[in-house]
C-alpha cells in the first residue's frame, strides 16, 4: 500500500505532458495523466508554464488569463484563471466515470483572455486506475449438481467474478482449493472477461461421497493484490443415461441495434434420445449469466426460442456472450451447454450532439461581444459528437445566420465561432446564429441548435446635430427668461454613451460673456434669454452650442453654431441733431430779401431703430397757416414759399413734427422760431439757386469728399516731408527748447544768453475767428508806411502775432460765440477783447468725444506753437499730465500774448504809428 501511494505521488508530480502542434488549426493539445481517487485541490499542471512558448509570442503575456470551457455545475477539474493552474475539483472515481473502458480521460478546452489574441488549448487528462476494488462473486455459495455417471473431462461453467478495475488491477485468474476430483480452467470471453470451468478429473461415485465443498478464489494482479472467493457446493446425484445435445456448441448472431423488442434471435433445437420425462428438454440460461443478459434477452423454456426482451444499444454494449443449457426431466439429468455470441451491429440511430460554450456564464443561449471588436474575435466554442461509429459517426458542422460570423475547425470535432467583420451595434444589435451538425450515415441525421449574439455598446458615436448652423430670430424688448428655441443632438449609443448634455461655449459680446445673454438647458437643449435684448445695442448674437455624451473612458462632443437675430421694434423716437436746440427750440434767421424758394434750414434727425422704423418724415403741423413755408418730407429742408418782402410779419413759430414709419409710429416735435433780419442787399435768385444745389445726390457728395480728403492728406504729407528735410539741413537755426534741455547740465555749455529777439513767433495762416462781415461797411484803406523798412517789418510781425493769437483763441471759442472784428477795429481794442475773453474763461477747451478717448480741441491748435514752449517732453504737444503742461507756470498762450503785446506796444506805452493809422 505504501508503494502504491508513493507511485501515485510520483505519478502526480511528474505527470506526463504530451503536447501536439497542428499548423492548420488554431490551438494546442495538452495531455496529462493522473491517478484516480486523488485529494481534492491537488494540482495537476500549470498552463502558464506548459504553454509559455505560446504566451511569449503574445503582445502582453503577463496579463493573459485562462478560462475553462466546461459544462456542468461541479466539474471534476478546475482551472485557475490567473495562472492556468489545473487542479482536482471533485473526487474522481474511474470506475464510475468510465466503467470498464480501458481508455478513460477527461477532456475540456481552455481559452486565453482577452479574446483579442485568442489561444485555444485542448486539455486531455487521462485517469489511471488504481487497485481499489477486489474481485467479487455475485453469490457467496454456488450450488452445483453432477451425476455420478459424469465422464472424466466433463466441464461445467462457473459463476464469473466481477472486478471494476482495468488492466493489471482487473480480474486475472481463478484458483480452486485442493482436491482429487475437480479442477478448473480459466477461459476468456470475447469481451475480455475471464471465467472458470469446473472439470471432472476422476470418476465420481455417489455411494462413496455424495457432496463436496470447494473454495473458488478470483484474484487480480494489482499492487497490492486483491481477491474474492465463493464456495462451490457440489452435489453428486444418480445419472440419467442420455443427456440432451445441441446441434452446435456455439452460435454467432448479428443483431441490428435498432431491432425491435420481441425479435427472434435463435431457435435452439436440442435432442435427447430418451423417452418420456427423460427425453423432455427444458431450456434455460446458465446459472452464472449476468443480470444484464437476463434483462436484455429471453429464452422460451419449452421451445428454445431466444428473443430480444430489451432493445440493445451499440454505443453502450457492442456484444453479448450467453450461456444456455438444455436439461431433460429425467432423474439424474445431465444438462447440455451451448454458447451464443451476439454481436450488435451499429445503425445510424443517434443524432449528432452539439455543445456550445459561450463567454457569458449563466446564459447558455446568449453570447455578448462589443461592437468595434476586430475581425476573428472569439464568440463561442462548439463541440459536436455522435455516438455512432464509422460513417454514422462522422459529422459535418455548418454555421448559418449571417455572413459576419464564421465557423473555424480547430481539431477533431471542435470548432470556434469567430467574427468575420467589425460589427456596429447601431446598425444591428443582435444576431441569431444556427449551428447544424449532420452525420454521414444513411439516412443522414442532423441536429440544429440556435443561439443569440448580442452586441454590447461602446461610445463610438458623437452627438449629431441635424444642422451645423441654426438661425433663429427674437424680437427685442423680450422678457428675461423667455424661451427662444431648442437645438437637439442625437446619439445612437446606449445608456450613458448616448446621454447628451448641452453647454454653450464661452465667447464675448461687447465685452460681456455670452452666458449673460443666453443659457441652455443641459438636458434637452432648450435655449432661454437671460436679459432684455436691444436691437440698437446688439443686432445679432452668434454662439456655439456643444453637445457632449456621457461615455467612458472618453466623452465625444460635437458643436453647432446658433445665430440669433434680434428683430428691431419701434422703441426709439427720432432725435433732432440740427439745428441746435435749446429747450426743444431753435432760432432761425431769415433775410428780408429772401425770395420764394429760399432755403431756410434743414431739420436733421436720427433714429436708432432700423428699417422702416428708422425712415423719417417731416411736416409742419402748426404756425404755417398761411403757407409761407414749405418743407420737404424726406430731406426735411424748409424753404420759403413766398417772397419775404411781401410778408408783413417778422416772426413765426413753426411746429415741426419728425416721425418714423414704424408701428406704432413715434415722433418728435420741435419749435422753430423764424426771425426776419434786414439786409442792405436782397438775396438774389442766384444765391437761392446755389442753396438749392445742396440737394445734390448724397452718395456723389460723399465720394467727392473722400477723394478730396485723400488728395489733401497726400499733399500735406509731401509738404511735411519737404519741410522736415529743409529743417534738417538748416544748421543756422537755433532751437531754444533743445538747447536748454540738452545743455543745461553740460559742463561746457555756452554762456550765450537768450534774448527775446532771438525768439520768432510763427504765424498761423489757417486759423480764423468767426467774424460776421457787414456788407454795407467798406473795407478800410491800407495803412501807409510811415516808417522805414524796419518799421514796416515790425508792423507786419505784429499783425502776424495777433493773427496767431486769434488762431489759438478760435479753437477754444464756443460754437454760439461770435466776435465781430473788422480791419477797422483798432489793434488795442482787438487785444482788449481777446484778453477779456481769456481771463473770463471763455476760452476753456471743449471736450470732444472721439471713439473711447476725450481729446482737447486746442491740442492741435498749439502744435504750430510748439517752439514757443521752453519746456517739452519731446512729443511736440502739451496736455494735462505731460511735462509740457504745468499749472504753476506760464502757458504758451501767456508767453505768446506777452511777446505779441511787446511788439504791439512801445516800451513807453505808446501805440505804434501804423496801428494809429489803422485806427
Amino acid at each position: 500500500m505504501h508503494q502504491m501511494n508513493a507511485k501515485m505521488h510520483f505519478r502526480f508530480v511528474f505527470a506526463l505532458l504530451v503536447v501536439s502542434f497542428n499548423s492548420d488549426v488554431l490551438g494546442k493539445n495538452l495531455k496529462y495523466r493522473i491517478y484516480e481517487e486523488q485529494r481534492v485541490g491537488s494540482v495537476i499542471a500549470r498552463l502558464s508554464e506548459d504553454v509559455a512558448d505560446v504566451l511569449v509570442k503574445l503582445p502582453n503575456p503577463s496579463t493573459v488569463r485562462f478560462r475553462a470551457m466546461q459544462r456542468g455545475n461541479s466539474p471534476l477539474l478546475v482551472v485557475n484563471e490567473d495562472n492556468g493552474e489545473i487542479s482536482i475539483g471533485a473526487k474522481i472515481d474511474r470506475e464510475q466515470l468510465c466503467q470498464k473502458n480501458l481508455n478513460c480521460s477527461i477532456e475540456f478546452d481552455v481559452i486565453t483572455l482577452p479574446t483579442e489574441h485568442l489561444q485555444l488549448f485542448h486539455i486531455e487528462v487521462e485517469v489511471l486506475d488504481i487497485n481499489d476494488n477486489s474481485p467479487q462473486f455475485s453469490r457467496s455459495l454456488i450450488p452445483i449438481e453432477i451425476s455420478e455417471s459424469a465422464a472424466v473431462g466433463t466441464r461445467i461453467p462457473l459463476d464469473s467474478a466481477f472486478d471494476p478495475d482495468v488492466g493489471e488491477n482487473s480480474l486475472h485468474t481463478y484458483s480452486l482449493s485442493a482436491n482429487d476430483f475437480f479442477n478448473i480452467e480459466v477461459r476468456t470471453r470475447t469481451d475480455g472477461a475471464k471465467y472458470a470451468e469446473l472439470i471432472v478429473v476422476r470418476e465420481l461415485d455417489r455411494e462413496l461421497k455424495s457432496s463436496y465443498e470447494l473454495q473458488l478464489t478470483a484474484s487480480d494482479m494489482g499492487v497490492p493484490q486483491r481477491s474474492g472467493s465463493s464456495i462451490l457446493k457440489i452435489s453428486i446425484s444418480d445419472s440419467n443415461d442420455n443427456s440432451p445435445a445441441f446441434e452446435q456448441q456455439s452460435y454467432i448472431i448479428q443483431l441490428l441495434e435498432n431491432s425491435p423488442v420481441g425479435t427472434l434471435l435463435l431457435d435452439l433445437n436440442a435432442t435427447d434420445p430418451d423417452e418420456g420425462a427423460n427425453g423432455k428438454i427444458v431450456y434455460s440460461f446458465s446459472s452464472h449469466v449476468s443480470p444484464k443478459i437476463i434483462e436484455t434477452f429471453k429464452i422460451d423454456s419449452e421451445r428454445g426460442h431466444l428473443t430480444l426482451f430489451k432493445q440493445v444499444d451499440y454505443e453502450i454494449t457492442k456484444s453479448y456472450e450467453i450461456d444456455v443449457q438444455a436439461q431433460d426431466l429425467g432423474p439424474n439429468s445431465i444438462p447440455a451447454h451451448c454458447k451464443i455470441i451476439i454481436k450488435v451491429v451499429d445503425v445510424n440511430d443517434n443524432k449528432p450532439e452539439i455543445n456550445i460554450n459561450l463567454m457569458s456564464p449563466g446564459k447558455e443561449e446568449i453570447s455578448y461581444i462589443f461592437e468595434g471588436d476586430p475581425v476573428d474575435t472569439f464568440v463561442a466554442l462548439v463541440r459536436v459528437q455522435d455516438k455512432d461509429s464509422g460513417l454514422n459517426g462522422e459529422i459535418v458542422c455548418k454555421l448559418h445566420g449571417h455572413g459576419h460570423f464564421k465557423l473555424q475547425k480547430t481539431y477533431e470535432n471542435n470548432y470556434l465561432i469567430l467574427t468575420n467583420a467589425t460589427l456596429d451595434r447601431e446598425k444591428r444589435s443582435e444576431y441569431s446564429l444556427t449551428v447544424i451538425a449532420e452525420d454521414k450515415g444513411t439516412p443522414s441525421l442532423s441536429t440544429v441548435k440556435h443561439f443569440t449574439v448580442q452586441i454590447n455598446d461602446i461610445n463610438d458615436n458623437p452627438p449629431h446635430f441635424q444642422r451645423s448652423r441654426y438661425e433663429f430670430a427674437i424680437s427685442e424688448n423680450n422678457s428675461p427668461g423667455a424661451y427662444i428655441t431648442t437645438v437637439t443632438a442625437t446619439d445612437p449609443d446606449l445608456g450613458e454613451n448616448g446621454q447628451v448634455t448641452y453647454t454653450i461655449l464661452e465667447s464675448f459680446i461687447l465685452g460681456s460673456s455670452i452666458t449673460t445673454y443666453v443659457t441652455i438647458d443641459p438636458s434637452n437643449g432648450a435655449i432661454y434669454a437671460l436679459r432684455i435684448f436691444d436691437h440698437e445695442e446688439v443686432s445679432q448674437i452668434t454662439f456655439v452650442v456643444e453637445a457632449r455624451d456621457g461615455g467612458s473612458p472618453k466623452q465625444l462632443v460635437s458643436n453647432t453654431t446658433v445665430v440669433l437675430t434680434i428683430i428691431d421694434e419701434n422703441d426709439n423716437v427720432p432725435v433732432v441733431i440740427g439745428p441746435a436746440l435749446r429747450n426743444n427750440t431753435a432760432e432761425i434767421s431769415i433775410p428780408r430779401g429772401a425770395e420764394s424758394g429760399f432755403h431756410i434750414t434743414r431739420v436733421r434727425a436720427i433714429d436708432r431703430d432700423s428699417g422702416v422704423n428708422a425712415e423719417l418724415s417731416c411736416s409742419i403741423v402748426a404756425g404755417n397757416e398761411e403757407n409761407i413755408f414749405v418743407i420737404d418730407p424726406r430731406s426735411c429742408d424748409i424753404h420759403t414759399n413766398v417772397s419775404m418782402e411781401s410778408v408783413p410779419y417778422t416772426e413765426w413759430e413753426l411746429s415741426v413734427v419728425i416721425q418714423d414709419k414704424g408701428n406704432p409710429q413715434l415722433h418728435t416735435k420741435v419749435l422753430l422760431k423764424c426771425i426776419i433780419f434786414e439786409y442792405a442787399e436782397s438775396v438774389t435768385s442766384t444765391a437761392m439757386t446755389s442753396v438749392s444745389q445742396t440737394s445734390l445726390d448724397v452718395s456723389m457728395i460723399i465720394i467727392i469728399s473722400l477723394g478730396a480728403i485723400c488728395a489733401v492728406l497726400l499733399v500735406i504729407m509731401v509738404l511735411f516731408a519737404t519741410r522736415c528735410n529743409r529743417e534738417k539741413k538748416d544748421t543756422r537755426s537755433y532751437n531754444c527748447r533743445v538747447a536748454e534741455s540738452t545743455y543745461q547740465h553740460h559742463p561746457k555749455r555756452p554762456s550765450r544768453q537768450i534774448h527775446k529777439g532771438d525768439i520768432t513767433l510763427v504765424p498761423t495762416v489757417n486759423g480764423t475767428l468767426p467774424i460776421r462781415s457787414h456788407h454795407r461797411s467798406s473795407p478800410s484803406s491800407s495803412p501807409t508806411l510811415e516808417r522805414g523798412q524796419m518799421g514796416s517789418r515790425q508792423s507786419h510781425n505784429s499783425h502776424q502775432s495777433l493773427n496767431s493769437l486769434v488762431t489759438i483763441s478760435s479753437n477754444h471759442v464756443p460754437e454760439n460765440f461770435s466776435l465781430e472784428l473788422t480791419h477797422a477795429t483798432p489793434a488795442v481794442e482787438q487785444v482788449s477783447q481777446l484778453l477779456s475773453m481769456l481771463h473770463q474763461g471763455q476760452y476753456q477747451p471743449r471736450p470732444s468725444f472721439r471713439g473711447n478717448k476725450y481729446s482737447r480741441s486746442y491740442r492741435y491748435a498749439l502744435q504750430d506753437m510748439d517752439k514757443f514752449s521752453l519746456k517739452d517732453s519731446g512729443r511736440g504737444d502739451s496736455e494735462a499730465g505731460d511735462s509740457d503742461y504745468d499749472l504753476g507756470r506760464d502757458s504758451p498762450i501767456d508767453r505768446l500774448l506777452g511777446e505779441g503785446f511787446s511788439d504791439l506796444f512801445l516800451t513807453d506805452g505808446r501805440i505804434p504809428a501804423e496801428h494809429l493809422a489803422e485806427g
